[in-house]
């Protein structure tokens, strides 16, 4: 009888040999689920994603697609006289034409040949499919494509699009205030539609061609329209504003489809109203509503909206922020959603007549779900296992309904995960998550990761992170502690909205105090005590370094860090960062100034190592440039890591394993435990 491997270590090939699964959509029957299977090759330095057909009872999975690299967002079709589809989003060659946008495309769950959807003879929609959703009679399609507003007519745009990948120039010219988003341009002279498409028939029509409407810029997807039980009419959110900008309210409108006519259900200036959903009986609309008059940090609550144009708010007692998307129960007398609560995201159902929520699934991470014939699958994920497809028996149990990852996972070593919680800023309690070390021993003395979260409104939580991994960085021998600081999310809204105006004063506390927490601990090295962070992480370890005694921390890693708040105008949340910090720069200069790591480069001592991506439009690269050569100009000890083909996250494989690489090289360089010990004195002759 063979010996069993011995499990490894968790490293980043292990981490990318994992198949990544997207969203799950269930058949009418609920007997079958599809879903997207992600996978990736360091080798070849790319990746693949095909569909997978699962059984709600479990077994083997079975692939749908094989012909495409990139086939995502299934959707079921509704159960109709035109059979059952599945219809996805993919860019393929087939009959000898490459797709040069994502397109839609159409396969019977029994296999076969999938068919591109669109245009004559199937030539596809020119100006390509951004996200979707069926229509209840299951012949036609609801999707958004950016398109040329002036123009009429699928020809036109596929003409407009020609010319334009043909033109010589590469300038881009604008005048609006949106016009780069994370890390791409917003399509040159280019809007979001809505479009319907006869799934038999090829016939396309433009919602809404010949008018000034437009759904959002910057993250339009299937959640920001529904289409009515009965077919006639489509719900969608929109903005409002003539020049259109990233903190505009929004607002809902609604097409009649047979008369092409558009009105405004809902518009509130002191509002912004967004993921609508219709509910079964067509009576009611479910939508997130935040009020943004009583401030920019207002969360999103539930909202219902009735046939006699009156809604109301239900959730105000909750303190939740809601996420989307919105799902109706089957009896439309309760609203399903997933929402943060003390670092994990759960799955809520809320009871309209009670006026009460109960959690329907308790996460680790529930990060997308879907519901038919009663049942509800679920996709979760926590610290100890990447996301997993699994259904919901009535306690709210979760039993996984494949096992993609699992032979895999075998041959690992975990480390165990733990809450605590720490005395924090204005003397309240702070969650604090540690990850141990695979076998950790608390007889053993370990170094300390801290790891701060972006955000700054975000969450560490009970979560598998594909580029922070938490299992990566504690394999190496770290106690990785992640601090969920004054201003993270899922810890009410007083919370959240405590550092508005003042970043920096009472994260740093909390920070802190998980530090001293933890240097308490017989099981920690005091003198072996690192932090990282990104994003706002990253802003915050740069601050560190102008404000905390140096040889406290051994090493800061700073990963798309904001270093200039005057300079990050250049940044694509501009006016929020003004709302974050209290001014613009031009009419409180000081307060700005006392919120920028720059203003205390002077005291800025503690080795560092900045990474940044070039294609990084929230936080653009020239704030880590600039970070990195104050460093160097000062003679600090710094490293740099730039990425010419990166955003704000590093995603290519070999990116993310060079990435880790010099992560960890760079805190070994400077742990004591790994610096030659300095030889004694020579003996006099």
């Amino acid at each position: 009888m063979s010996k069993q491997s011995p499990r490894k270590p968790f490293d980043v090939d292990a981490l990318w040999a994992l198949g990544r699964l997207g969203a799950p959509s269930l058949s009418p029957d609920g007997a079958q689920a599809v879903v997207s299977l992600g996978q990736f090759s360091m080798e070849k330095n790319s990746g693949t994603s095909s569909l997978y057909l699962l059984s709600t009872l479990g077994g083997e999975a079975r692939r749908l697609t094989a012909a495409g690299d990139k086939d995502a967002a299934p959707q079921w079709s509704p159960a109709s006289r035109y059979g059952e589809q599945i219809a996805f989003i993919a860019r393929r060659e087939q009959e000898g034409r490459k797709d040069e946008e994502a397109q839609l495309y159409l396969i019977a769950p029994d296999g076969g040949e999938a068919r591109r959807l669109g245009g004559s003879e199937g030539q596809g929609i020119a100006t390509g499919v951004e996200c979707f959703k069926w229509f209840p009679d299951g012949r036609r399609i609801a999707f958004v494509s950016w398109v040329w507003p002036g123009l009429k007519g699928s020809k036109a745009q596929a003409k407009a699009l020609a010319e334009f990948k043909a033109r010589k120039s590469t300038g881009y010219a604008t005048s609006e205030n949106i016009y780069r988003y994370w890390d791409r341009h917003i399509p040159e002279g280019r809007v979001p539609h809505l479009h319907v498409l006869d799934v038999q028939t090829g016939k396309l029509s433009d919602l809404f061609e010949g008018t000034e409407l437009s759904l959002s810029w910057s993250a339009v997807d299937a959640n920001s329209f529904d289409i009515s039980p009965d077919g006639r009419r489509i719900v969608f959110s929109f903005n409002p504003a003539k020049r259109k900008r990233l903190d505009d309210c929004f607002a809902l409108g609604e097409v009649e489809l047979k008369s092409g006519r558009i009105r405004t259900l809902l518009q509130d200036k002191g509002w912004t109203f967004e993921a609508p959903r219709y509910s079964h009986g067509g009576q009611h609309l479910a939508f997130l509503a935040s009020h943004q008059a009583r401030g920019h940090t207002m969360p999103s609550q539930l909202a219902v909206l009735d046939t006699q144009g009156q809604w109301a708010v239900v959730s105000e007692t909750l303190d939740l922020d809601l996420a989307a998307p919105l799902r109706w129960a089957e009896d439309d007398l309760s609203i399903l959603f997933g929402a943060e609560a003390r670092g994990r995201r759960h799955l809520w159902r809320f009871d309209l007549q009670a006026q009460q929520a109960q959690i329907v699934f308790e996460g680790g991470n529930a990060s997308s779900f879907d519901l038919a014939a009663g049942l509800i699958v679920i996709n979760h994920d926590s610290v100890q296992h990447p996301p997993r497809i699994s259904v919901l028996d009535e306690q709210g149990r979760a039993q996984a309904i494949e096992q993609f990852n699992d032979k895999r996972l075998q041959q690992q070593r975990f480390g165990r995960h733990e809450e605590v919680f720490v005395q924090g800023a204005l003397d309240e309690p702070v969650q604090m998550w540690l990850i141990y070390p695979p076998d950790f021993d608390p007889k053993k003395k370990y170094p300390v990761m801290q790891v701060i979260h972006g955000g700054p409104h975000t969450a560490f939580g009970d979560s598998w992170h594909w580029r922070w991994n938490h299992q990566v960085f504690a394999a190496q021998g770290y106690v990785v502690a992640c601090v969920n600081y004054h201003g993270s999310s899922s810890f009410g809204h007083a919370f959240l909205d405590s550092i508005t105006g003042h970043w920096t004063e009472l994260e740093l506390q909390d920070i802190e105090a998980g530090s001293d927490w933890l240097l308490k601990k017989p099981w920690v090295d005091k003198q072996r005590l690192f932090a990282t962070g990104g994003s706002y992480g990253g802003y915050m370890v740069a601050w560190m370094n102008g404000h905390i005694k140096p040889g406290r921390y051994q090493a800061y890693v700073c990963h798309a860090g904001c270093f200039d708040w005057q300079a990050m105008f250049a940044g694509d949340a501009y006016h929020w960062f003004a709302k974050e910090l209290g001014a613009y720069y031009w009419d409180d200069p000081a307060r700005v100034a006392a919120q920028n790591p720059l203003a205390f480069a002077q005291h800025m001592r503690t080795p560092t190592l900045v990474i940044h991506g070039a294609k990084d439009y929230r936080v653009p690269d020239a704030q880590g440039l600039a970070y990195y050569n104050t460093l160097k100009a000062q003679d600090v000890d710094a490293r740099l890591l730039w990425f010419p083909d990166e955003n704000h996250w590093i995603l290519k494989p070999q990116n993310s394993k060079l990435w880790y690489g010099e992560f960890f090289d760079w805190l070994r360089r400077h742990d004591p435990a790994h610096k030659p010990k300095t030889a004694g004195k020579r003996s006099a002759r």
